[in-house]
């Protein structure tokens, strides 16, 4: 399944779930994020503004235009994914002309990490992004040391072409702690692997904040959406995404403390419903707002 569409799916196939006392506690202590961000907590020359370039739905357009109304929108870079590869001379056409920096591949669950890599460093991009399959039917382990296996062979081709490799937290029921994420990472020990931390996936297993303190500069990068727990409430688990961003509950000042507590400095992706021309300047501007940006 494209991870993209994965949230719209029904709460079904999301799966049922009994509110935690993590995620109970998450909501009383959250308030939506209003305004801009008080000096002490911004993130201003500390954060790179990216966009998923997915998100943009301007088909009409040039690819070189594509990327120059990105640019123009706000964002510093944006991500593409494995099987754009087959484009290669155009993005980077698109680069050269639009000054939009292509910072990282979207790679998913594939297994061929060594092809997302190469990409990564010919596009002129810094990270591939890996989701680790989960296969419910057999026992966890066996799906821990598959993926390690799968990462640890893509790993020499990322260190020798001086890209990450980053794994996302998502909502496959693996690696659904801070403490899975740090021990996940950690058993690879290579300083060319990390995580790449979805905020708003987290909510569904805990505190934003929380993970960053424990994950610290094991954080690569940054994916941005928001979640709102009062319609995960009264509409269901999916419905959790549908509020934009600084509208939900999530506690960005929080986040934006923990951030500056562990001195992370790079790329945050929006990951959220895209659009027009009007819509990527609409997300350009929230994520101002929530990381404190102005």
């Amino acid at each position: 399944m494209n991870r993209r569409h994965f949230f719209s799916q029904t709460a079904p196939i999301l799966g049922a779930s009994a509110l935690s006392p993590v995620l109970l506690a998450q909501t009383t202590a959250s308030a939506p994020a209003s305004g801009s961000a008080a000096p002490e907590t911004k993130l201003t020359g500390r954060i790179k503004k990216g966009v998923k370039f997915s998100m943009l739905n301007e088909p009409d357009l040039s690819l070189v235009d594509q990327f120059k109304l990105l640019k123009e929108a706000g964002f510093d870079g944006t991500e593409l994914r494995t099987e754009n590869n087959t484009n290669l001379k155009a993005y980077l056409e698109a680069v050269d002309k639009s000054g939009l920096i292509v910072h990282g591949i979207v790679n998913a669950d594939k297994p061929d990490l060594e092809t997302a890599v190469k990409f990564a460093h010919d596009v002129g991009g810094s990270s591939v992004l890996y989701v680790a399959r989960y296969d419910q039917s057999r026992p966890l382990m066996e799906s821990w040391k598959e993926t390690q296996e799968i990462i640890r062979k893509g790993l020499s081709a990322a260190e020798g072409y001086g890209v990450k490799i980053l794994l996302e937290n998502v909502w496959a029921g693996f690696i659904i702690s801070a403490l899975d994420m740090e021990r996940y990472v950690d058993e690879i020990n290579h300083p060319n692997f990390g995580a790449y931390f979805d905020i708003g996936n987290n909510v569904r297993w805990g505190v934003p904040q929380h993970w960053i303190e424990i994950l610290g500069s094991r954080i690569g990068k940054l994916d941005v959406k928001e979640w709102d727990e009062r319609k995960h409430k009264s509409e269901g688990l999916s419905a959790g995404f549908g509020s934009e961003l600084g509208d939900g509950t999530i506690n960005w000042e929080e986040v934006r403390k923990s951030l500056i507590a562990i001195d992370f400095e790079g790329w945050a992706t929006a990951e959220v419903a895209g659009g027009k021309r009007e819509r990527m300047v609409d997300i350009a501007s929230r994520m101002d707002r929530v990381l404190g940006l102005v």
